[in-house]
């Protein structure tokens, strides 16, 4: 039969019962903005969780971890027997890695490298009068960090180029200058574990987000901090690298573990607890969406039910008048994948501007002086699964109805009445 004759028809049937299809679009409507808004706005916070560490955590970090030689001088005696040895003391230079200029231009030369960021890091005691607090100063190469690891994005007061440009700077983490009541400018003590005493210019905060990390954290340029350990420039404790493909991050970290014979951990095993809680979180938005569409299915099935048996006249005479079984069910099918289409669209439409509603409501924390209205994300990728859902849930719910309403035999209905 003719498409655009089936067309008119549905047309026909669906505006002639206008209030149950309006209220079968609705139902789909809401189902689809409450899915595009619930799923913009977990993986918006779930982007702003994640990236709290994950955007400050290298893909591979090399470094060496202190830890005493395997092999002892004793286990080469040649002699029978047995040799124990208790206590074993570490050796050898600690934390620094060795030969870090012809790692790094290695790591630079590597395609899969998208920048690599020297580190070191340095034990301290900040002091306040008689007090001393732990700390840990963190020396780094100001512009790779900024590149690589949006080092400016935390620092919440100050300008994060001071480090470099002003000589013995440091950017105190902002629970560690309230304690040390410290603002910018003022000059603070620090301390290393050796005694050494240094003087730093306090020129900005540095907020994460996580207080317990900022109640130690703290950030000065790498020749602040080797000057605070006495160490020579080639004094490195850490090679941060950033890659261009994160899932690379297991499989190159062992690469580099052999071949810098360092210690290497990826960024999968550092935060896996992260991803867990992404993942999660990401499961329970899917899944509430498309319990939201099922329910509009069901509520389409039984309009659509509905309406076969008050329109048994009309298919008794569609049938008589030469339209087969397979086009009632064409009918039928079209006038659910319609309500789907155009509840689906709406739905896409409201969604949004939901989304972009959340968007700019005001979001102040102390914890995150950088975000300034609530996280939604506007992936494409949800729209397109919401009008996909949209039509398969509403073409599952029109088809049973309609194979129902094919197999009606006109000369039972013509012959009931």
């Amino acid at each position: 039969m003719n498409s655009n004759l089936i067309t008119d028809i549905a047309k026909a049937l669906l505006l002639a019962r206008w209030k149950q299809t309006l209220i079968a679009a609705v139902g789909v409507t809401f189902s689809i903005t409450m899915f595009i808004t619930l799923l913009g706005f977990m993986n918006g916070l779930n982007d702003l969780l994640d990236g709290l560490v994950l955007n400050r955590t290298p893909h591979v970090r090399l470094f060496n971890e202190v830890k005493p030689n395997p092999i002892q001088p004793a286990s080469y005696s040649k002699e029978l027997g047995y040799t124990f040895i208790r206590s074993i003391k570490p050796s050898g230079n600690g934390q620094n890695i060795d030969n870090t200029a012809a790692i790094m231009q290695a790591l630079k030369n590597d395609k899969r490298v998208f920048g690599v960021s020297p580190k070191v890091t340095a034990q301290v005691f900040y002091n306040i009068g008689n007090i001393d607090i732990n700390g840990v100063i963190n020396g780094i190469d100001v512009e790779s960090e900024a590149k690589l690891f949006h080092f400016q994005d935390y620092v919440s007061q100050g300008n994060y180029m001071d480090l470099k440009n002003v000589p013995n700077s440091i950017i105190l983490g902002k629970a560690a200058a309230d304690k040390m009541q410290a603002v910018i400018g003022d000059v603070i003590q620090v301390t290393t574990p050796r005694g050494d005493r240094q003087s730093l210019k306090v020129v900005g905060y540095f907020q994460s987000g996580l207080a317990d990390l900022d109640k130690v954290q703290s950030y000065a340029s790498l020749g602040t901090t080797q000057k605070l350990l006495g160490k020579p420039v080639s004094y490195i404790t850490d090679i941060n690298v950033k890659l261009f493909d994160i899932l690379a991050a297991p499989a190159l970290a062992l690469e580099y573990k052999k071949l810098f014979e360092t210690d290497a951990e990826d960024i999968q095993t550092a935060n896996s607890q992260f991803e867990t809680g992404s993942s999660v979180r990401t499961i329970i938005s899917y899944a509430v969406g498309i319990t939201l569409l099922i329910v509009a299915g069901f509520g389409i099935y039984n309009i659509l039910n509905m309406m076969i048996y008050e329109k048994m006249d009309s298919i008794a005479i569609l049938k008589a008048t030469g339209f087969s079984g397979n086009d009632v069910k064409r009918i039928f099918i079209t006038i659910a994948i319609s309500i789907g289409f155009f509840g689906g669209l709406f739905g896409l439409i409201f969604g949004f501007l939901l989304s972009n509603l959340i968007d700019q409501i005001p979001f102040n924390t102390a914890a995150l002086p950088t975000i300034k209205t609530y996280p939604v994300n506007y992936n494409p990728k949800f729209y397109m699964i919401g009008i996909a859902f949209s039509l398969v849930t509403t073409y599952l719910a029109g088809l049973f109805p309609a194979r129902k309403a094919s197999k009606i035999d006109p000369v039972d209905i013509i012959r009931g009445k």
